[in-house]
């Protein structure tokens, strides 16, 4: 009898990587994914580690040292929102106070274990304040790209935990590129192309369903730019599902503002690719990605889940920020994206009464006042 295979990285064209040599890329230019994991039981959780590294045995390969601030373990709260009752997990609970330091955690710590000293990110804010803490945390230089018209909080953070900033005018899309091209004298370990955030943000669906009692709820809500929340919520779930610990996938239900939604809109046309189009910056900035790097794979993400997308105008956006405030909640408008879609998705018939959805808010306001 055979043991389980070795994980290994893998790109687009079915070209294999050993998955503990520092990668960030298939050698066909396509983003690389770790191969699917058997997954873990409840007994497997380290319920003594107060942090998501509870659940380092899904992780591919043993770390030796891990980088490490406490992230994960948010709390899971009960709120009516939108005239639906739903689980709400604000993500703020985080060391730098967005989702981002689930992948953060993972992957910096993979990569100083392979011997990278260096980094280098490029994000609208969320990604590189948690690149540059987490790097600070560890020992390693971190350089990060920023769009000129990024929140100057987020934009304060990464400069206080040290990395050096270079602030690159135009579009989100424009700084992406701008970190590619730099890529040929620092490592990047960019939160959208690299495969082990995605071994971080994953860790979320586990502790979802640590959160209610080891089992699954039937919707996720998450808010959609790049899309790793969405993949993380994917491979994860996915992989309890192959652990036989809960039943059926959640409906992945992902959202995108009107102002820029090449994937909301490829999703409905049935386009296995996202959407060229003249797309608008939006007030949700964390999620005004023109050409998400992994768009084909969020596409079948949702698709597999039987999950859907729904679009937000910037007024849904305004009025949801708010709404979420009147109750406590101060997500910023890349989160309350999430909130501002629940009426849309219950007129669909995609949030029944009596299921259990949790809607994730992703980041704080006080990175966006």
């Amino acid at each position: 009898m055979t043991g389980p295979a070795e994980p290994f990285l893998y790109d687009r064209s079915g070209g294999r990587y050993p998955i503990d040599k520092p990668r960030w890329r298939g050698d066909d230019g396509s983003p690389l994914m770790v191969s699917a994991l058997a997954g873990i039981d409840r007994d497997d959780v380290d319920t003594g580690e107060r942090s998501q590294w509870r659940y380092r045995a899904a992780l591919p390969y043993r770390i030796t040292h891990h980088v490490s601030l406490g992230e994960g373990c948010t709390p899971l709260l009960e709120a009516n929102i939108g005239g639906a009752d739903v689980y709400v997990k604000p993500e703020w609970f985080n060391p730098t106070a967005s989702f981002k330091d689930r992948g953060t955690t993972v992957m910096l710590s993979a990569l100083r274990d392979q011997g990278i000293r260096r980094v280098l990110e490029d994000s609208s804010g969320n990604g590189g304040s948690s690149v540059a803490a987490y790097a600070a945390a560890a020992g390693m230089a971190a350089k990060v790209l920023v769009p000129s018209s990024a929140s100057e909080a987020k934009i304060v953070q990464s400069r206080r935990h040290g990395a050096e900033i270079e602030l690159i005018p135009g579009t989100r899309q424009a700084t992406a590129e701008a970190a590619i091209a730099q890529s040929e004298d620092i490592f990047y370990s960019s939160h959208n192309w690299h495969p082990f955030f995605l071994q971080g943000t994953k860790l979320i669906a586990y502790e979802i369903w640590e959160d209610l009692g080891f089992r699954a709820p039937e919707n996720v809500i998450v808010p959609s730019g790049a899309g790793s929340l969405v993949l993380g919520c994917s491979i994860g779930f996915g992989e309890l599902l192959r652990a036989g610990q809960i039943k059926r996938m959640p409906r992945i239900l992902a959202v995108q503002p009107e102002n820029c939604s090449p994937l909301a809109r490829a999703f409905a046309h049935g386009s296995a690719e996202p959407i060229e189009g003249d797309w608008q910056q939006s007030l949700a900035e964390g999620a005004s990605i023109a050409r998400p790097v992994r768009g084909p794979e969020v596409l079948a993400a949702v698709a597999e889940s039987a999950g859907a997308f729904e679009t937000v105008t910037e007024e849904q956006i305004r009025r949801a920020t708010q709404e979420l405030a009147w109750k406590g909640l101060y997500a910023e408008p890349t989160s309350a994206m999430a909130a501002a879609a629940v009426p849309g998705f219950t007129a669909r018939g995609l949030m029944a009464a009596g299921e259990t959805t949790v809607m994730v808010l992703t980041g704080s306001a006080l990175k966006a006042a």
